[in-house]
């Protein structure tokens, strides 16, 4: 298997989960733009996230659910999410999982 978040998932590669349930895992992102930056991962290998809203549109309402509870938490007063969708955008690992940013004032436009 050559993608590295299913071999998270798969326990293949030890992460220190900070959420995880039948649909997905989260954990923090190993290069933080911000004090809160955990990355939400499905279960499903779908490569992007209009791949995910297509085969699984349930599953990406629960990814958005469960890093809205994550962010409620660690009371964010505010905070991002986005999934950055094909190379020019800055995915580099194609495999879905939304970024939920928070814990500093996060500033427009971003990029």
């Amino acid at each position: 298997m050559d993608c590295l978040f299913c071999r998270f998932i798969s326990g293949e590669i030890a992460i220190d989960t900070i959420y995880e349930d039948e649909e997905l895992i989260a954990f923090h992102d190993i290069n933080p733009v911000a004090p809160t930056h955990i990355l939400l991962v499905p279960r499903i290998h779908v490569k992007n996230a209009e791949e995910l809203a297509r085969v699984s549109p349930t599953g990406l309402v629960h990814i958005f659910n469960v890093a809205g509870e994550i962010a409620r938490e660690r009371s964010l007063l505010g905070y991002r999410t986005l999934f950055n969708t094909g190379e020019i955008a800055g995915q580099s690992i194609f495999h879905a999982h939304l970024h939920l940013i928070g814990g500093r004032e996060l500033h427009w436009p971003p990029g």
